[in-house]
C-alpha cells in the first residue's frame, strides 16, 4: 500500500505543477509536470487566453446571423438563410466551447473529482447534434424548393454573402496564432475559415442567377451546403460520440501503449489497461504492471509518465505496481474484465 499512497501524493504534486510558468528543464520530474501542463490545461482558451477571440468572433457572427436571415427572408433566398442557419450554429458553437473551456478550468472537488474537464466533451457533442438538426431543415426545405422554385433577389445574395467572407475571414484570423498549438483553437480556426468558403460559394451562386436566370441554383447550392456541414460534423460527432462513451482518443494506439508499458525495465506484463479522454484536449490512463521485483521507485513513475506525456499525449497516468504473488492475483488481469 505505501507505493500507491505515495503515487497519490506524487498525482497531486504533478497536478499542483500545472500551473507552474517556468518549470525547471533540468529536472526530468518537473519536465514531465511541465508537458502536463501542455497536453492540459494549457489547451483549453480561457477567459486569460483566447477570450477575448471568442467574445469578438461572437458578438460577429451574431450580428452577421441576424442580417443575414432578414435580407435572405426579404430576396427570398434560401441559400442566404441556410447560411446563416450555419452561422448560428457557429455562434452557439462557438459559445459553448468557450463556456467548456472556462468549465474545464475548474479545480476538482468532493463532487467532481476530475473537475468539469468532461465539460468540453458534452459541448461537442451538442454541437454536432444541433448542427445535424439544422442541416436536416435546410435540406428539406431545399428539396420543397425544386418542386417550388421562388425568384431570389441575385444582388442581394451577393452583397451579404460578400460580407460573411469578411466576417467569417476575420473571425477566422482571430484565431491564427493559436491554431498549432491548441486543437480546440486550431478547430475553430479552420471552421471559420472553411465558412469564409461557404460564403464565397454564395456569392457565385448569386452571380450565377444573376447572369442565368436559373432559380434552381438556389436550393443546388442549399443542398451543397447542407452535404458539406453533414461532412464536417460527422467527425465531430463520431469523436464526441467516443469520448463520451470512453473510448480511446482518435490518434491514440492503445496496442502500442502496452507493448511500451510491458517492455519498461523490470516489467514482466501489463494489464488492465484504460485509456480515456478527461476532455477534449487531455488524456488519462491508468494500468497495472506486474514488476516481480517489488515497487521500482519513485523515478520510474515519473520517467514513465513523461514517457507517455511525450510519445503518447497522456499527461494525466496512474499506474499501479504488483509483484505477480500467486496467492494473491488480481482480479483485474483478465482483458474483459473491469
Amino acid at each position: 500500500m505505501s507505493h500507491e499512497h505515495h503515487e497519490h501524493q506524487s498525482d497531486r504534486h504533478d497536478h499542483d505543477h500545472d500551473h507552474e510558468d517556468q518549470p525547471h528543464e533540468h529536472d526530468p520530474r518537473e519536465a514531465h509536470q511541465h508537458g502536463h501542463g501542455h497536453h492540459g490545461h494549457d489547451h483549453g482558451p480561457g477567459p486569460g487566453g483566447y477570450g477575448r477571440a471568442f467574445a469578438i468572433g461572437i458578438a460577429l457572427n451574431l450580428g452577421f446571423v441576424i442580417a443575414e436571415v432578414g435580407f435572405g427572408l426579404i430576396s427570398h433566398s434560401l441559400a442566404l438563410v441556410a447560411d446563416a442557419g450555419h452561422n448560428l450554429c457557429d455562434v452557439l458553437a462557438l459559445g459553448l466551447a468557450w463556456t467548456a473551456a472556462i468549465l474545464s478550468r475548474r479545480l476538482p472537488c468532493a463532487r467532481y473529482t476530475y473537475g468539469l474537464r468532461r465539460s468540453s466533451v458534452l459541448a461537442a457533442l451538442f454541437n454536432a447534434v444541433l448542427l445535424l438538426v439544422v442541416t436536416g431543415g435546410i435540406a428539406w426545405e431545399a428539396a420543397r424548393r425544386f418542386a417550388e422554385p421562388t425568384p431570389v433577389g441575385s444582388v442581394t445574395i451577393i452583397w451579404v454573402a460578400a460580407a460573411g467572407i469578411l466576417v467569417n475571414t476575420a473571425t477566422a484570423l482571430l484565431f491564427l496564432a493559436g491554431r498549432k498549438g491548441d486543437l480546440n483553437i486550431r478547430g475553430a480556426f479552420f471552421h471559420m475559415a472553411g465558412d469564409a468558403l461557404v460564403a464565397a460559394g454564395v456569392v457565385a451562386t448569386g452571380l450565377l442567377i444573376l447572369k442565368t436566370g436559373w432559380l434552381w441554383l438556389d436550393p443546388v447550392v442549399s443542398l451543397v451546403i447542407s452535404v458539406v456541414l453533414v461532412a464536417g460534423t460527422w467527425h465531430l460527432l463520431r469523436d464526441s460520440l467516443n469520448l463520451s462513451l470512453d473510448g480511446v482518443p482518435a490518434g491514440i494506439d492503445s496496442t502500442a501503449v502496452r507493448r511500451f508499458l510491458a517492455t519498461l525495465p523490470g516489467v514482466r506484463e501489463a494489464h488492465d489497461l484504460h485509456i480515456w479522454g478527461m476532455s477534449t484536449t487531455e488524456t488519462a490512463l491508468t494500468v497495472h504492471l506486474v514488476m516481480p521485483a517489488g515497487f521500482p521507485g519513485d523515478a520510474f513513475l515519473a520517467d514513465a509518465r513523461h514517457e507517455l506525456d511525450e510519445h503518447f499525449g497522456i499527461a494525466h497516468a496512474t499506474i499501479q505496481i504488483e509483484t505477480g504473488d500467486p496467492n494473491s492475483p488480481c482480479a483485474l488481469a483478465p482483458d474483459q474484465v473491469v
